[in-house]
């Protein structure tokens, strides 16, 4: 049965439980005494869930999100009707409001509303929209696009929690990376002993990130809006996610959480997923080159490659300024670990971009190897082993893009030369996978020296 002949009344009641649980499951955590384990309860709840009930009511779950689904319908393309949309909005806050009185009557206490320790109501406002508009967007690109609407997909869930994870770590430490105006709604309701009225500036911002997603999801996929495809859709994919990569790497770093690569690679993991089947998803130049020798893109050549590269530096360059001036000018240094030599972070480098950039021609350019489903969390699980086995000896880059973001976040000359120099290894990395790739999937590549086109890449045609 589809979602629209489902009775109003049980998708409401599917609206309902998927704000009410995951919520009230974080609030245990921050509550209980264990925040930091908070942002993995919230992911894990929202992916379980959204698998769960996305068949009733199509799991929305947040008044941004159902936003965002109605102007992408009011723009011409996929999306929801104005009365479902409104509909699903009221319960959802009822759904974070009755769960916000639910902490007050267990633990006689409910959460603060306001920015982190150090951090303004402009940071804390910024953080929201634009964490806001990179969920939404995530929902719209793995749920509604009609290439997935068509054929389908079981990775939405994975996206969806992977973003809350990036979220939740990355700018929790700012504004609390709530990113959903029923749970703010909900959390100042309960607080109102202290004084109310801090939700509706979050919420402004975070229903205006809800908009910002549905422009950016017509931009990306202008063909389910009945517009053309230009040249300029896979860069401007590429500039979208090269800049949540980079600016969730600043942010988790700066934060100096222990959940940074769970972070990175959920924010990887996510756009992965959301843009795959749009660019090719690289957001690395390392990851770029190694596609152009391989040689298992046909869409791939030296001309298009180099767009790509100058489109990711360029978003990279925005990120880093954007990570910096949210913690107030600070930034952090690029460069070996406490005890390590230069050599020993180059040696780091090389590997671990060798090993990101061969497992995402295996998992999602290789026709042979290619899996339809889980490559964004093998490509994202890399970032994670990267990070925990060399992120005390190199910082665990494993992108020129980041490298270079962070160059630009101290706009010093030594960070600059060090970052390029991480650059040499990071692109070596890439040439090496590609190289590696071409010759275990020699037989895969057809008589004109190509494999197949970045459209068949991850499934469509």
């Amino acid at each position: 049965m589809a979602i629209a002949d489902t009775p109003l009344l049980l998708r409401c009641a599917a609206e309902f439980i998927g704000v009410f649980l995951p919520f009230f499951t974080v609030g245990f955590n921050v509550l209980s005494g264990a925040a930091l384990l908070g942002g993995i309860s919230l992911a894990t709840t929202l992916t379980v869930l959204t698998y769960a009930l996305a068949g009733l009511s199509g799991a929305n779950f947040s008044p941004a999100v159902t936003l965002a689904l109605y102007v992408s319908k009011r723009l011409g393309g996929p999306g929801l009707d104005g009365s479902v949309a409104v509909t699903y909005a009221l319960v959802q806050f009822v759904g974070g409001i009755c769960c916000g009185f639910c902490f007050v009557n267990v633990f006689a206490d409910s959460f603060r509303l306001g920015p982190g320790a150090g951090f303004s109501w402009v940071d804390a406002c910024f953080c929201e929209l634009m964490y806001s508009a990179l969920f939404c967007f995530v929902v719209l690109n793995t749920t509604a696009a009609k290439a997935h609407s068509a054929e389908g997909n079981e990775f939405y869930g994975m996206a969806i929690g992977a973003m809350v994870l990036a979220a939740s770590y990355a700018a929790g430490p700012v504004s609390g990376g709530l990113i959903n105006p029923a749970i703010t709604v909900g959390v100042d309701i309960a607080g109102a002993g202290v004084g109310f009225g801090k939700s509706l500036l979050y919420a402004v911002f975070q229903l205006l990130g809800a908009g910002i997603a549905a422009l950016l999801f017509k931009v990306v996929r202008p063909m389910d809006f009945d517009e053309p495809e230009t040249p300029k859709t896979r860069l401007i994919s590429e500039i979208i996610g090269t800049f949540a990569l980079v600016v969730t790497v600043g942010l988790s770093a700066l934060a100096k959480t222990s959940m940074a690569v769970v972070a990175i690679g959920g924010c990887l993991t996510s756009m992965v997923y959301a843009l795959g089947d749009v660019s090719g998803a690289h957001f690395n130049p390392a990851v770029t080159v190694a596609v152009l020798l391989s040689g298992h893109d046909a869409d791939m050549n030296p001309k298009r490659a180099f767009h790509y590269i100058g489109s990711q530096l360029l978003s990279c360059i925005v990120a880093g300024w954007c990570f910096c001036l949210l913690y107030n000018g600070n930034s952090f240094v690029l460069g070996p670990g406490q005890g390590f030599s230069l050599a020993a972070a180059a040696v780091a480098e090389l590997f671990f971009t060798t090993l990101l950039a061969f497992v995402v021609l295996g998992v999602a350019v290789s026709p042979k190897t290619k899996s339809s489903q889980l490559y964004g969390l093998a490509i994202g699980l890399c970032v994670v082993v990267g990070g925990c086995s060399a992120g005390n000896i190199s910082g665990a880059c494993l992108n020129p893009a980041v490298s270079i973001g962070i160059a630009a976040s101290t706009a010093g000359w030594a960070a600059t030369k060090t970052a390029l120099r991480y650059c040499f290894f990071q692109l070596l990395g890439g040439s090496v996978a590609g190289g590696i790739a071409h010759l275990l999937h020699s037989e895969i590549i057809t008589a004109s020296g190509h494999g197949e086109s970045s459209k068949l890449i991850f499934g469509h045609a």
